[in-house]
């Protein structure tokens, strides 16, 4: 029988849910990197049918009940380390296993990534902001929209794209045609990494607006791309965005953060310098924390105390 030194319970999505082999085994565990703390900010519940606020409660008290399983406790208590993709989920780990949490994101990029450049810029220089990922209401499109009619009002030679497919697209279609922004506006659909990658490094700005991601894959890759991003500082694009790579919004009511999510497109389309600036920085930041040696690195440096044998047991 194979006998291991170690066992990591690698989950990308539920920080609360139970691992039965972490809490039973007994070898050393290590847990994550899990999210699922990260809750849509109560403002922009609005955003939401009726059923979409009803399932973020049902969310919540399901979040509560797992969290309070004496196999989730016993998991907890036996983990050498906790990673977390977010500092919503960091947040709710118990002070008495606080010492054993790290941030760690979900996601890296690679070497390829990192050497993805522009496409030739186009002649009539439409200042590009591109948005991606599934459609569905909960990734904020419909403010993304919202928000790009407003700077697109004042600077008509913009233009949006809106990459991913899901069932949000007939009514986010209908916002379009209602905002008059048929001629601004394209929907290719789903298209594959590399070329997400591509339309990345050729656009002038990421613009994320998710209600709640605990990951936030799509920011970490236009970082790679030299993208500076505009999200909302919350889950784990408020996590990897810094000051000197993007904007961040603190969410308040739509109205509001529809206007400062207009405002900071404004800001960047005035200021071709300074995304040049973020965008460069965005692309360190992402080599230095998020290329997968990097992470390789960090994860072997959380391991090496728990292994047997180490001279600190």
């Amino acid at each position: 029988m194979l006998g291991f030194d170690l066992f990591h319970h690698i989950t990308y999505a539920n920080d609360w849910m139970v691992s039965f082999i972490g809490a039973l085994l007994p070898i050393p565990y290590v847990r994550g990197p899990g999210g699922g703390a990260h809750r849509t900010p109560k403002a922009l519940q609005q955003e939401y049918t009726f059923g979409g606020r009803i399932w973020e409660k049902v969310r919540a008290a399901g979040q509560w009940i797992f969290r309070h399983d004496p196999f989730y406790i016993l998991g907890q208590q036996r983990a050498c380390a906790i990673l977390v993709c977010n500092h919503d989920s960091e947040a709710m780990i118990l002070n008495k296993w606080g010492h054993k949490a790290h941030l760690f994101p979900v996601s890296g990029i690679s070497s390829d990534d990192l050497s993805v450049t522009a496409e030739p810029a186009a002649s009539d220089k439409t200042f590009q902001v591109l948005t991606a990922g599934s459609l569905i209401r909960v990734k904020g499109f419909g403010l993304a929209v919202k928000a790009f009619k407003l700077f697109a009002d004042r600077y008509p030679d913009t233009k949006l794209t809106i990459v991913g497919e899901g069932p949000e697209e007939p009514r986010l279609r209908r916002l379009i045609l209602h905002s008059h922004l048929e001629d601004s506006v394209d929907l290719p659909g789903a298209i594959s990494r590399n070329d997400l990658l591509f339309r990345m490094a050729s656009s002038d700005v990421l613009l994320f607006p998710s209600l709640r991601d605990g990951g936030g894959t799509v920011v970490i890759e236009a970082m790679s791309t030299a993208t500076p991003v505009v999200c909302l500082d919350i889950g784990g694009p408020g996590l990897h965005i810094t000051e000197d790579c993007g904007i961040k919004i603190t969410p308040t009511s739509p109205q509001a953060t529809v206007q400062n999510l207009g405002d900071a497109l404004e800001h960047l389309y005035l200021d071709e310098c300074w995304r040049t600036e973020l965008g460069e920085a965005g692309r360190e930041r992402a080599r230095n924390l998020y290329h997968w040696d990097r992470l390789g690195e960090r994860l072997l440096e959380i391991y090496q105390p728990v292994l047997p044998g180490n001279p600190d047991d």
